[in-house]
């Protein structure tokens, strides 16, 4: 005799299956999607102008967080987090968070939370907005991935937009195994 537990267990087995199946052809199409060349922005750190170029260092390949900034409790989770796994990220590319602040804030608000991932400033550029993550005055948070060729050649090659319960926080994940979810639950700068 199957019981309700058997069919519950049955169809959550089958719903991983369809996710990570779907996952997969998700990274699949993203693989194959075009990539396109940009130009070598100048964007500012807490050293003054750098060229997206320089953001590489001894990488080929350079992941770019598009952060809103200190204004943004969501944004600032999603750092806390990359934060963590710095060492395994940087392991494999570049990393650096984005945001519109000037330099001077981030640092300060960088120092405050304990960050220790390089940070640079969009302010003034038309970085955001010509990829895709701001539109007038109103900000996108997400992630652009750009490879850099020997030739110097910097292509566009993936990007993606930050949601609560995206793939790129952890939290949402924990809260959902949770009875009630994530609830009303929002992220805040202190608790």
């Amino acid at each position: 005799m199957t019981t309700q537990a058997d069919t519950s267990a049955t169809a959550l087995a089958q719903a991983y299956e369809d996710f990570e199946r779907a996952r997969s052809k998700l990274v699949e199409l993203r693989r194959q999607m075009p990539h396109a060349t940009v130009a070598n922005y100048t964007l500012q750190d807490a050293g003054g102008a750098v060229a997206l170029a320089d953001l590489f260092g001894a990488h080929t390949d350079l992941i770019v967080i598009h952060n809103m900034g200190a204004r943004c409790a969501y944004c600032t989770m999603w750092a806390d987090g990359f934060n963590g796994v710095l060492p395994h990220l940087e392991n494999r590319a570049a990393f650096v968070v984005l945001s519109p602040d000037a330099p001077v804030a981030q640092q300060q608000f960088a120092a405050q939370r304990g960050w220790r991932f390089r940070m640079a400033s969009s302010q003034g550029t038309s970085f955001r907005a010509d990829l895709g993550f701001q539109h007038g005055d109103e900000l996108t948070p997400g992630v652009s991935i750009f490879h850099r060729a020997a030739d110097g050649t910097i292509t566009h090659v993936s990007r993606d937009i930050f949601g609560p319960g995206d793939l790129y926080c952890s939290a949402w994940h924990l809260f959902d195994l949770l009875p009630g979810g994530s609830g009303d639950w929002e992220p805040k700068f202190t608790y």
